[in-house]
């Protein structure tokens, strides 16, 4: 492994996992970190490594972010000419329960992260902010110019926080940041914790989906090959000093479909493909969620070309063909 790699946290994770093994079939050179955490079936996070782990160009480490001692020591060791930073914890409604999690992994995870950058060398820190930043807001379709100052979880007021923690690093520090607002990404070798992984395992059991909201909720599904595609662009694109981030080197998009699906619709889909009917189960809205999120990504598709070219249907097929065929069902 030479020292010119490029670092990827979370890499056991869903987006960190693809995201690896994008770069990896460029040429590239990756150092993947990940705590292995138990937020969900470790086991899933084992076998994403093990399809990373036949890449000569690729080294796991296992650690923890909040460790400020290991992080310094793997940044000055390698001097990372560049961070991809998707590891976090995630999850809107595990953060109403367990805020201090987030508060280790997001803020001084990120925090320990950040100074790495800071202190050897780094050329540019692409980061995972989250749509969650946008709360209560109503005006569709969200554009990075929108205020997020009124958060509706304790996960989304992390994730804001990073982005404010990122431009004050930028600022003072010149170091080129770009922090990327995803929306409900899925795919294969998805999280489980998410509606599609969700709804999956409960039609196979024949046990009740829960839909909040009486299932009037709307997503800006993204499926996750248009994600890892863009983000791959992203690392090269260093951002300019930039007149609307006081003229730091920063800059935020947002990474979503910029179709919103119905979720009923969704359901359907999966139905169709598994061959089983949905037990449906209507319930009212839950703490910390919103009814429709909607990406606005005029500024990326100018900035790289980005263009999501996955259908719903088509996403969902590979979803559910992947499901089959990892669960053996």
């Amino acid at each position: 492994m030479t020292d010119r790699a490029i670092l990827v946290t979370g890499a056991a994770g869903f987006i960190g996992f693809h995201v690896a093994r994008q770069l990896l079939a460029e040429g590239r050179s990756v150092v993947g970190l990940d705590n292995l955490n138990s937020y969900y079936d470790p086991a899933l996070k084992q076998a994403r490594l093990a399809q990373l782990g036949n890449e000569r160009r690729f080294s796991f480490v296992q650690a923890d972010l909040a460790d400020r001692e290991t992080m310094m020591a793997l940044f000055a060791r390698h001097r990372f000419p560049e961070v991809v930073h998707l590891a976090a914890q995630a999850g809107v409604r595990h953060s109403i329960e367990h805020p201090q999690s987030y508060v280790d992994s997001n803020l001084q995870g990120f925090l320990n992260l950040i100074e790495g950058c800071r202190n050897c060398g780094c050329r540019h820190l692409v980061y995972a902010s989250s749509s969650s930043v946008y709360g209560a807001n109503t005006k569709l379709p969200f554009s990075v110019q929108d205020r997020t100052d009124h958060p509706v979880s304790f996960y989304a007021a992390t994730k804001k926080a990073n982005e404010v923690m990122a431009q004050s690093y930028s600022h003072l520090y010149r170091l080129p940041v770009t922090g990327l607002r995803f929306f409900t990404i899925y795919g294969p070798w998805g999280r489980p914790d998410m509606a599609m992984f969700l709804f999956v395992n409960a039609i196979m059991a024949d046990q009740p989906i829960r839909l909040f909201n009486h299932g009037k909720m709307r997503r800006d599904f993204t499926y996750i090959d248009d994600v890892t595609r863009v983000v791959s662009k992203l690392i090269d694109l260093v951002p300019a000093d930039n007149p609307a981030a006081a003229n730091a080197p920063s800059r935020v998009y947002n990474v979503g479909n910029h179709r919103p699906e119905e979720l009923m619709h969704v359901v359907g889909l999966l139905e169709r493909e598994l061959g089983r009917t949905a037990v449906k189960e209507l319930l009212p809205m839950q703490p910390g969620d919103v009814v429709e999120t909607f990406a606005d990504v005029e500024d990326l598709m100018r900035d790289t070309g980005f263009a999501p070219s996955t259908p719903i249907e088509h996403g969902v097929h590979n979803f559910v063909t992947w499901y089959r065929d990892h669960y053996k069902v």
